[in-house]
């Protein structure tokens, strides 16, 4: 049996272990924060972390039926998959489906070649202009010419040009097919490579 001396003294050491790390500074308010005592308690200890033995299989999607007891139960019963339990807690945008299909543009009845159009937007708005023929990408082929008012030949989109009763002889104007939507784009520059020297 020890002295009493030495169990007054185990008695302090024990009740030093078993007092609290958060002191209370008034009644029910701790001297320490939550987190604080979290960091103070195991903080050092970093993380629990699982080790993951093996990849887990996917669980089946193939419905699976089982035998039920019981007259009135009809005898089997088809159990489906379980759906999973977990959601993103933030919604994943997901892209939207494309319900836009792209068409040539049906060409108004009164816009045949050589008719005279008025041009309702752009650089050259009010003008009068020759309309020649229709791109595959829908747009129109016009022209000023550039000899009499100065527009060349230009695309213009439909809705921006009004169409008039005054038609012109367009068998002068050759070389139309070579008037593409690829004529017109820029060519691709090759990618410039800095050297040391620059």
């Amino acid at each position: 049996q020890k002295p009493i001396a030495g169990r007054a003294a185990s008695r302090s050491k024990m009740a030093k272990e078993r007092a609290s790390r958060n002191k209370p500074i008034a009644k029910g308010v701790g001297r320490l924060s939550r987190m604080a005592v979290f960091r103070k308690a195991r903080g050092w200890a970093g993380p629990r972390t699982t080790k993951v033995v093996g990849k887990a299989e996917p669980a089946s999607t193939a419905a699976v039926v089982k035998e039920v007891g019981g007259a009135n139960n009809g005898g089997k019963r088809t159990i489906g998959p379980k759906t999973p339990k977990f959601y993103p807690a933030e919604d994943v945008p997901k892209p939207l489906r494309a319900l836009r299909v792209n068409y040539t543009t049906k060409l108004k009845a009164s816009i045949v070649p050589g008719t005279v159009l008025i041009l309702l937007a752009g650089r050259f708005k009010g003008r009068r202009v020759v309309f020649l023929k229709q791109l595959s990408s829908g747009l129109r082929l016009v022209t000023g010419p550039f000899k009499i008012n100065g527009v060349p030949r230009r695309r213009v989109n439909q809705s921006y040009v009004i169409g008039t009763s005054t038609q012109v002889d367009t068998s002068n104007f050759s070389n139309l097919d070579k008037y593409t939507d690829d004529y017109v784009k820029k060519p691709k520059e090759a990618a410039h490579k800095k050297s040391e020297e620059e």
